[in-house]
């Protein structure tokens, strides 16, 4: 607890893991200025910052970022937190967790369980020596007759016990106000006196998680129905809850004989949605369909589904809709998911182009139309029309009719588009302006790979490096945000020829990346096949430069120079370097004419490395003013180099 961020004990149920994090708590909590105790429940589905209910305010608006930025505001403030079952925290509730670590703002005391299903964030927590790991595993544990125990145990204890077991069954925690409402005020007082459940900060709580599986197991459906029932009732008798609540409602009511109303439910998977819980919002906007309010479920259902990359059922989701009914702000509602949907998820980029032609000459508030001027420019910049993007981007940023949404889709579409045409000076103005249009999510990594080859290509690696860490540490295990980070990152290690460093951030990010149908899928690969290349691995190189070429299309054509250095580099490491040298060239030759002047310097470069005499003289001719910065004078040198040694028989 002194050395590092905290200290994890792990070990199966029923080993003392609990008591003994008590005891250490007990111990070293007046070394910090205030403990808490966070308990993790097995509630399906979970319910985004649950655990975490007691301690923090989740904002009604701002996105998952803004959200976590407010919780570790709150928490960081050098406290003791005291988490038990952390592998049955939610998503959202262990990315804070790793965040506070990460931050050194809190210290962490976690027992779990080695559960393959925990979050990402809880078993990196020690993977990446936050926290000091200690196992317990005491000889003798048998789980199963640790279960019949606990059943015994639970069968033994008073009726009025066990029935206040039952509620929180379904509902864990309960108020002592909740429970007593839902049974009396006499069985909470038996429930607690025998040890059946404990008051603790945010509630009533089991004695031991154990019980309620024990009382679960003897219960069926429609009692687990029923009771679940009871508790929405007497829940909705509180007004409007908090964020949480309101979600934990909405979840509770779907398999209760207590629906809540459509509008409510629909509102909740908005509210998931925002927060990044994609399948609590799929869950609770599923529910909702078909109960009159079909267009704005079927729309946040849309977005839940192309973002987990189930592109296929989102886009059957969305083409329920008939668009002949509805208002222009209802048609721009649902035009924008459907044609990202088909242009990313589901690869068809000239029907995703065409259906957003089609939808222009549908509206006609100038407001509608620069929006999907937005969405078109960035669209035109994944197929690799950087002139076509560039004056789309332009067009809406100076046209005083963009809203939020489609500033940050140009400026980033611009910044990026600045970057790989050399004009480096415009990059940083146009992120800037990317960022404080609120629009952060994805489009952060657009505009921060165009700073990162700002940065690299003009003489600063280094920093290049730094930010492409802070934008993974942006997204601090939030996928895919993380594998974005990750590849920009590996991206920064290759030009620094660190190509050792980037092969493992690149296996991680093709893995992550592979179902989402994002454009930087493909350049995932294409970069890994690189640096396997670079390291002279030909047979791995081989296997990555195949499945980014069976991945490459023309949502990816903005990236067919890096392809080429993939091929490149896979024949350098067949030591064919004749091929090697060839697909340089045309990775220069790809990117000259796509006006990719910046990549054009980078390919020409990698030729020099690859022994072509010719590249010093390309760079002159095709590079123009960018052979004067610190990169072009690499490049050169190196070119110099491959002149004045015979590279017929060069071996990179």
């Amino acid at each position: 607890m002194r050395n590092r961020a905290g200290a994890v004990l792990i070990g199966p149920d029923g080993v003392g893991k609990t008591t003994l994090a008590r005891q250490a708590a007990d111990r070293v909590g007046p070394d910090f200025p205030r403990v808490d105790r966070v308990r993790a429940t097995a509630t399906r589905p979970a319910i985004p910052f649950a655990a975490f209910e007691h301690l923090i305010d989740v904002p009604e608006t701002g996105k998952t970022a803004a959200v976590l930025q407010a919780a570790r505001e709150t928490l960081g403030d050098g406290r003791l937190l005291v988490i038990d079952d952390a592998h049955l925290l939610d998503a959202l509730s262990a990315a804070l967790v790793y965040q506070l670590a990460v931050g050194g703002t809190a210290h962490i005391l976690l027992t779990t369980a080695d559960d393959s299903r925990a979050p990402a964030e809880i078993p990196a927590l020690w993977r990446d020596g936050l926290v000091t790991r200690i196992d317990l595993h005491p000889p003798g544990h048998d789980d199963g007759r640790l279960m019949a125990q606990i059943a015994e145990y639970v069968d033994t204890l008073p009726a009025t016990a066990q029935r206040v077991l039952e509620y929180l069954a379904v509902a864990d925690p309960l108020t002592l106000e909740d429970a007593a409402a839902l049974t009396s005020a006499g069985a909470v007082d038996d429930a607690v006196q025998s040890g059946a459940v404990a008051v603790g900060q945010d509630g009533l709580r089991p004695g031991h998680p154990l019980f309620l599986d024990a009382v679960r197991g003897a219960l069926g459906g429609p009692d687990l129905r029923r009771l679940r029932t009871a508790v929405v009732e007497q829940l909705s008798t509180h007004g409007a809850p908090e964020v949480v609540g309101r979600l934990r409602l909405a979840a509770l009511a779907i398999d209760s004989d207590r629906p809540l109303p459509a509008t409510e439910v629909c509102a909740a998977a908005r509210e998931a949605l925002r927060l990044g819980d994609l399948e609590l919002s799929e869950h609770l906007g599923q529910s909702a369909l078909g109960r009159g309010v079909d267009l704005d479920a079927r729309l946040t259902v849309g977005y839940a589904l192309a973002w987990q990359g189930r592109g296929r059922e989102a886009d059957a989701v969305l083409a329920e809709i008939d668009p002949g009914v509805l208002s222009e702000a209802e048609l721009m509602a649902w035009a924008l998911p459907t044609a990202a949907n088909r242009f990313w998820m589901l690869s068809e980029p000239e029907r995703a182009t065409a259906f957003l032609r089609s939808i222009r000459n549908k509206v006609s508030s100038p407001a509608a139309r620069t929006t999907l001027d937005a969405l078109s420019a960035t669209f035109a910049m994944n197929a690799g029309n950087l002139s076509l993007a560039a004056t789309l981007a332009g067009e809406v940023l100076g046209s005083g009719q963009a809203d939020d949404t489609a500033i940050g889709w140009a400026a980033s579409t611009a910044a990026l588009c600045a970057a790989r045409a050399g004009r480096f000076a415009e990059v940083d103005p146009l992120a800037e302006r990317a960022m404080s249009a609120g629009q952060p999510g994805l489009l952060r990594f657009t505009s921060g790979f165009a700073q990162t080859t700002t940065l690299a290509l003009t003489g600063e690696p280094e920093r290049a490096l730094t930010l492409a860490r802070q934008l993974t540490d942006f997204a601090q295990r939030r996928q895919p945000g993380r594998a974005i980070g990750e590849l920009l990152t590996a991206e920064v290690l290759i030009a620094t020829d660190d190509a050792t460093g980037a092969v493992p951030l690149l296996r991680d990010a093709t893995a992550t990346l592979a179902p989402t149908g994002y454009s930087w899928g493909p350049l995932a690969w294409m970069l890994l096949a690189q640096a396997l290349g670079r390291l002279g691995q030909p047979v791995e190189a081989g296997k990555a430069l195949a499945r980014a070429e069976s991945r490459h299309g023309l949502k990816s054509m903005l990236f067919a120079p890096e392809l080429a250095l993939a091929r490149a580099w896979t024949a350098a490491a067949r030591r064919d370097s004749h091929a090697a040298v060839a697909a340089a060239r045309e990775a220069a030759r790809t990117a000259e004419r796509s006006g990719q002047t910046a990549m054009t310097l980078r390919a020409l470069h990698d030729a020099a490395l690859l022994g072509d005499p010719r590249a010093a003289d390309d760079i002159g001719r095709w590079c123009g003013g960018l052979a004067d910065t610190a990169f072009g004078r690499s490049a050169l040198a190196h070119a110099a180099a491959a002149r004045g040694s015979d590279s017929g028989d060069r071996t990179p």
